[in-house]
């Protein structure tokens, strides 16, 4: 499956509110695989200096994820294809 980066611009959330998100996203792609479209939440990481956060998914398509962003009640300002590396990876 491929990977894709969620970008989304959070002015003023508190990181109780950061929590919530990332496990409405969580739950959300936890519920749609177990109704039969592969996705999963991996990750957030948000830059207060920008308000921004970045989430990585992974799924068939940049239109599921927007579907479960959609869905989480979420909102996103793109959706685009993502080639994560970690330390692990190389």
């Amino acid at each position: 499956m491929s990977k894709y980066l969620v970008e989304r611009l959070l002015p003023g959330i508190t990181p109780e509110q950061l929590t919530a998100a990332a496990a409405a996203a969580k739950r959300t792609t936890e519920e749609m695989a177990k109704e039969g479209t592969p996705i999963r939440y991996l990750r957030s990481t948000f830059v207060p200096g920008e308000d921004k956060c970045f989430c990585l998914f992974e799924g068939p398509s940049a239109e599921v994820v927007k579907q479960a962003n959609d869905r989480a009640s979420l909102p996103y300002q793109r959706v685009v294809d993502a080639l994560h590396v970690s330390a692990e990876d190389v």
